[in-house]
């Protein structure tokens, strides 16, 4: 998501509000007066219908090669969702503080009387947070001279659970009077719950620096999602539309056909959201986390839900996955939801050799989610049998994006006849290369075979395998042979392809 404006200019609250009408346009030429400046609300201006269709449309022309999609999910009241308002603070040469977001490309800070898409108790706090800095003589930093004190205010509620956490992010540690700030806020709006300082001391573009320090309550909020409740702080990843992301899940839920005895892998688990949702309907979920910030989180969620069956890791989900394969691991589903940029084909090699009967991809970038689905189709293990389109960020340009893969079966597969003649080789030697061979093992006996053992079979059955074609380089050299067990399947999978 990119950045909203919000805040009117003047010390006090505006009683001023852009009305926008069912259709979503506005008496006014823009349904929001600094929408071509901020450059948040691509499609302010068009009806929610309008959005939907254009959503579904563009995805629909960039997952053609790949399946059908159905009809996007939308939200029956698309207005105010976002859970998370962060805010950003400037001194006019006359002194007035202005709050709000930067301009699209800018450091320049952009206010407006009313948000179209942020919480609106929200808006009123930062607004507050507003005056008090004049009361209390707080100065604004600027990041041309390094000088000043508050640079940013990030505010996360709880639809759930209406519970409010603010958090004040400075460029020092010292900040004079802090607890009577905490608590003049408070007395202002005593829905928070929670105030944290948070330290950024450094020259960067990043919002939250590493260090906290709570000013007032637990120092986190919580809300609830799908019957569970998550743990939210500072640095938490947590979808900013709570009322979609439960369609979301549920949709992801229903593509997953959990029946309670399958072992699940939720990768890029972040706080555990998913993985926990999931918890009620399978035998174990193995989450697993690179950041470890989240992962930290995501255990403190498993524990708060007191999900026996939920084991979270910190690392690489790709460099795992080949792990738990090369341990034998059996997986039935495995979850993903990389951020906007997509996977990799690493993390893809991972999951066609830990070899999973159903894949559910959840994607915030079409793009990514298109260029890693031909990833996974030129694997030939993986075919996309359902996708799904759920609205998170109405009034954008954005949408959330749900596919199911499962397991392709062995006469999907097609094959095309060659002359022989052309290629030089032997009947046999057409049918499968050793990567099908191997694909074929793993997925029916649960076996890795290499190529050296595919080889030695290929002899015994009387197959062509080239001359020199996996022998020892020395007459006096040893060579591991076949165990029976792997042959018995290899030969199996000769058969299957024809080859004797």
């Amino acid at each position: 998501m990119t950045k909203q404006g919000r805040y009117k200019q003047s010390g006090e609250q505006s009683k001023k509000h852009v009305h926008v009408s069912e259709n979503g346009h506005t008496g006014n030429k823009s349904g929001c007066p600094i929408s071509k400046k901020c450059g948040g609300c691509q499609y302010i201006d068009k009806s929610y219908a309008e959005q939907l269709k254009i959503k579904t449309d563009q995805v629909k022309k960039l997952l053609a090669p790949y399946g059908s999609v159905d009809e996007i999910i939308g939200m029956k009241e698309p207005y105010h969702y976002r859970n998370k308002v962060n805010a950003a603070f400037q001194h006019k040469r006359n002194g007035e503080i202005l709050a709000g977001v930067y301009e699209e490309g800018t450091h320049r800070v952009l206010s407006v009387d009313d948000c179209k898409i942020e919480n609106r108790l929200a808006q009123e706090i930062v607004e507050t947070i507003r005056g008090l800095l004049r009361s209390f003589k707080i100065t604004v930093y600027n990041e041309d001279s390094g000088y000043g004190l508050l640079r940013h205010v990030m505010i996360r509620t709880g639809h759930a659970t209406g519970e409010v956490m603010v958090v004040l992010v400075t460029a020092s540690p010292i900040f004079p009077s802090k607890k009577n700030f905490a608590k003049a806020l408070v007395k202002a709006h005593p829905q928070i719950t929670t105030i944290v300082q948070n330290i950024n001391d450094k020259d960067t573009s990043m919002v939250l620096g590493e260090r906290n320090q709570v000013l007032y309550g637990r120092g986190f909020i919580e809300d609830k999602l799908c019957g569970k409740t998550f743990k939210i702080s500072p640095t938490s990843f947590y979808q900013v539309n709570p009322v979609q992301t439960e369609l979301l899940y549920n949709k992801a839920m229903e593509y997953a056909n959990l029946t309670g005895e399958e072992v699940v892998v939720d990768a890029y688990c972040g706080t555990g959201t998913i993985g926990i949702v999931a918890s009620d309907h399978a035998k174990q979920v193995i989450g697993v986390e690179l950041n470890k910030a989240a992962a930290k989180d995501a255990i403190t969620n498993v524990k708060r839900n007191e999900c026996k069956n939920v084991r979270i890791y910190d690392g690489d989900a790709g460099k795992f996955m080949v792990g738990m394969a090369e341990a034998g691991t059996d997986v039935d589903v495995v979850f993903l939801d990389p951020p906007r940029s997509g996977s990799t084909p690493e993390f893809f090699d991972s999951v066609c050799k830990l070899a999973p009967k159903r894949i559910v991809y959840i994607s915030c970038g079409p793009e990514s989610l298109a260029r890693d689905l031909k990833y996974l189709k030129s694997k030939r293990m993986y075919q996309v049998e359902k996708i799904a389109l759920v609205d998170l960020f109405p009034w954008t340009e954005h949408c959330e994006t749900v596919v199911l893969l499962s397991q392709r079966k062995a006469d999907d597969y097609v094959e095309v006849e060659l002359e022989l003649d052309e290629l030089d080789v032997t009947s046999a030697e057409s049918k499968a290369t050793y990567a099908e061979i191997k694909d074929y093992v793993l997925k029916e006996h649960g076996l890795k075979v290499s190529n050296l053992y595919i080889s030695q079979v290929k002899r015994k059955c009387g197959i062509e395998v080239g001359e020199n074609y996996n022998l020892p380089k020395s007459e006096d050299s040893r060579q591991p042979q076949c165990p029976e067990e792997k042959e018995k399947a290899i030969k199996d999978a000769l058969e299957h392809f024809g080859m004797i």
